[in-house]
């Protein structure tokens, strides 16, 4: 397994709530290590308003919730993330649909 982190949008939130499968753009970490993890999670976050961290077999293949370890959502200007668990996907739609980010 790996951890990808996908930047994703309120849409791709949505398919995942419904069961269905997303192919967001993806960024694997350039090594094990968490420097490697941060640069990816960094990298993700500067092209949508979620990160989706997954663990897969593969990258570049498709994930579910089942796949989705938790969710970092941009409430605000500020850059910082807010933490949602994958049984919080409610709140991250909520979150979302109270903020004028891209579908």
């Amino acid at each position: 397994m790996i951890r990808i982190y996908l930047s994703a949008t309120l849409g791709d939130v949505e398919a995942l709530a419904a069961g269905q499968a997303v192919t967001a753009d993806a960024f694997m970490p350039a090594s094990d290590d968490e420097e490697g993890e941060f640069a990816a999670f960094g990298e993700a976050s500067q092209h949508g308003p979620v990160v989706i961290a997954a663990d897969v077999e593969a990258g570049g293949a498709p994930v579910t919730i089942d796949d989705v370890a938790s969710f970092h959502v941009a409430l605000d200007d500020s850059g910082d993330l807010a933490w949602f668990a994958t049984q919080e996907i409610d709140a991250v739609l909520l979150a979302l649909r109270s903020t004028a980010f891209p579908t």
